[in-house]
């Protein structure tokens, strides 16, 4: 009686602590963040962690920067998108990695992959009575919000250019001349305001679906295999994409439906049959 009590309060802390952590990383504003609040989320679970961002051929981290040449085991974490367990030794994790770390030739090193978007912007580390489950689960919600959260490298929305507000293609085509001359992007032409909505917009329909993929990630497996996604999931997106229409398309007139570029890439892989034929298509 006494275990099972204590494996129950074991479980309910530890669903806990999954649950908080979770919050932490999708509510983080930004990639540092984000990084710190997944290092305080995996610490109970080894000895010593690390998080690392990669930039270009470095892994960097606020307390040591690795080359990914001088780095086995980091490089084949990013190539296999999969955890990778490895010695301690120069050639694996670096030799200034193990002079921080003090590690012995016996250690373990422990790295996974955060995966978002189909590249690896980031690694855990982890050494010392590794609790590996637990860590690779937190990475996988790790990556979900690095796609939620930490905006791609561009001025403005990517699918936004290609959309012009009626009044202004009408304009457009009544002056072609002049319309040539303009080098003024859609996206320009918007006020500030406008694109901070947009943004705002934009960000919104990233964390619903990173979330949605995380939360039901049997159903959104289930629906890709059947190519029917929406009518698995039809009662969630149903709730976000009126959510999405009051909250977005009511106060900016230029709205482009974000959360169904989400759907569309994060949960149909850019194959628009995956979503099914009962699919009602972008809000307009």
């Amino acid at each position: 009686m006494l275990f099972a009590e204590t494996r129950e309060r074991a479980r309910r802390e530890f669903a806990d602590h999954l649950n908080q952590a979770a919050r932490q990383l999708f509510q983080a504003g930004g990639a540092e963040e984000l990084m710190t609040s997944l290092a305080a989320a995996a610490a109970p679970f080894a000895a010593t962690v690390l998080v690392f961002r990669i930039e270009a051929d470095t892994a960097k981290s606020p307390k040591i920067d690795v080359p990914l040449a001088n780095a086995a085991a980091f490089s084949g974490a990013i190539q296999s998108k999969d955890p990778v367990i490895a010695a301690a030794t120069p050639g694996e994790i670096s030799a200034s990695l193990i002079d921080l770390l003090g590690h012995s030739s016996e250690d373990r090193a422990y790295v996974f992959p955060l995966v978002a978007g189909g590249s690896v912007p980031a690694l855990l580390y982890a050494c010392g009575a590794v609790q590996g489950p637990a860590l690779e689960l937190l990475s996988q919600i790790a990556a979900a919000a690095w796609t939620a959260v930490v905006p791609k490298p561009v001025a403005a929305p990517a699918d936004l250019v290609s959309i012009v507000p009626m009044a202004a293609a009408s304009a457009a085509a009544a002056a072609p001349a002049m319309a040539a001359a303009d080098p003024v992007s859609p996206w320009d032409r918007l006020s500030s305001e406008e694109q901070q909505v947009h943004l705002r917009a934009q960000r919104w329909g990233r964390v619903r679906i990173a979330e949605l993929r995380l939360r039901r990630s049997s159903a959104v497996q289930a629906g890709r295999s059947r190519r029917n996604i929406y009518e698995v999931l039809k009662e969630p997106i149903d709730a976000a994409r009126e959510e999405f229409r009051k909250t977005f398309f009511a106060v900016c007139p230029s709205m482009v439906d974000y959360l169904h570029l989400e759907l569309l890439r994060t949960l149909a892989h850019d194959d628009a049959d995956l979503l099914g034929k009962d699919y009602p298509g972008p809000l307009v």
